[in-house]
This record gives C-alpha cells, sequence and structure tokens, in this order.
C-alpha cells in the first residue's frame, strides 16, 4: 500500500504528532495574496510571531499554514530561492508554542538528525525512515527544532514517542514557532527531496509523487 492510502486502513494507526490540540487552528495565509506581510517584514520573524500570538490569545491554541502555498513574497530574500524559482511550499506548517514535544507518528527510525544553520534554513531536523509490512517505506521530515534534544540517528521509535521539541529562533532558522511538516517518498528521497522545502511551478505536476501532501499523516 502506498502513502496517502495508509490512512484509510485498518491495519496502520498512526498517532498525532501533537498530542492534546484543541479546538479549531488559526488557518495563517503566508501566500502571495496574503496582507500579513503589508506591515510586517518579512523577515522579522519575532514581529510574525507576536502577530501570531496576538492572533491566537483567546481564540486558538495551535495554527497551520498550508502544503503548495506559493509563498515567493516570504522567499524573495533568499538568492538560491529566487534563482531556481522554487516557491512552491512542500510541507505543512504547525504552529505551535515552543518547545512542544513532537511525537512519531507512526514506528520509525531516525534516517537523519541535525542543523542546519543560516537564516531561513531549517535549523534542527529529523528525518524519520517509516518501514511496515502493510504499506511502501517513506519518510517524514520535521524541521526547526532544539538543536540540543536531537535524536541519534539509527534510533527507533514507537508510534506515540516523543522525539524531538520545537526550537526557538536562534536554533530554527530564526522562524516563528512550528514545524515544517514533508512527507517524502522513496523515490523523493533518492531525488534528494530531504533538501528540498520548496518546488518550482514546473515540477507541481510530479509532486504527488516525491512530496505528497502530509495531510494524511497528521491527526489530530
Amino acid at each position: 500500500m502506498n502513502y496517502p492510502y495508509i490512512a484509510y486502513s485498518p491495519k496502520i494507526d498512526i498517532q498525532p504528532i501533537f498530542k492534546n490540540l484543541m479546538g479549531d487552528p488559526m488557518e495563517v495565509d503566508m501566500s502571495v495574496d496574503s496582507t500579513i506581510f503589508d506591515t510586517i517584514d518579512v523577515r522579522d520573524q519575532k514581529g510574525f510571531q507576536k502577530f501570531l500570538d496576538d492572533h491566537m490569545k483567546n481564540n486558538h491554541t495551535w495554527g497551520v499554514a498550508s502544503y503548495l502555498e506559493n509563498r515567493e513574497i516570504v522567499l524573495s530574500q533568499c538568492p538560491q530561492m529566487v534563482e531556481e524559482q522554487r516557491f512552491y511550499h512542500l510541507g505543512l506548517d504547525i504552529i505551535v508554542p515552543l518547545a512542544t514535544p513532537l511525537n512519531a507518528p507512526l514506528d520509525a527510525s531516525v534516517k537523519e538528525s541535525g542543523y542546519e544553520a543560516g537564516e531561513g534554513n531549517y535549523g534542527g531536523n529529523v528525518l524519520l525512515m517509516h518501514e511496515s509490512p502493510y504499506f511502501d517505506t517513506f519518510y517524514s521530515l520535521y524541521g526547526h527544532l532544539n538543536k540540543e534534544r536531537l535524536p541519534a540517528v539509527g534510533t527507533h521509535f514507537k508510534a506515540g514517542d516523543p522525539f524531538a521539541f520545537i526550537g526557538d529562533f536562534h536554533e530554527n532558522g530564526n522562524w516563528f514557532y512550528h514545524t515544517h511538516l514533508q512527507v517524502i517518498t522513496q523515490k523523493g528521497f533518492d531525488q534528494g527531496y530531504l533538501s528540498k522545502g520548496y518546488c518550482a511551478a514546473k515540477d507541481l505536476a510530479i509532486m504527488d509523487s516525491l512530496c505528497p501532501s502530509p495531510l494524511s499523516l497528521f491527526k489530530v
């Protein structure tokens, strides 16, 4: 069975990555049509975090920002993205408080674990490999984590086990508090999508076979 159809199998029990999320999420628009960055500097992530805190207070305890969203404005100061025209977001951003633990959605082993330095990068990040007799092997990537509390490569986790924590500005690539959740197929892994959180418009037609929507892996 291929991802994402594992979500329909009674043999596969997908666990929440974040436990005890309550209520509706705040839906955060970071697309080219958003008005958020009319008043906030796109790289003032502390200012953006304050914006989120102010709007979520008494209304939401968590939030999301979309898969395949066109983030040309957000990435306008990233030369490599501009040169390659890679503006379409390949993950689901899940917005939760600083230091919130992440839990393995399925039984997993740590394929990669490390720190990507630099403004706008992943900071602390973990790649989990999911193998089962019930589905084809695939991977889930988590970015913007606490770099001091990363698991070692080769560590095994059961579904529901905590494996990492949301990182602060100095260690998460200088981003608002969230994780970038990206699903990567074996084909996508072989083609280098571990290091690509965005794609170009010309590649959208093939993304389902490389980095399909992570929504089926994200349970509340």
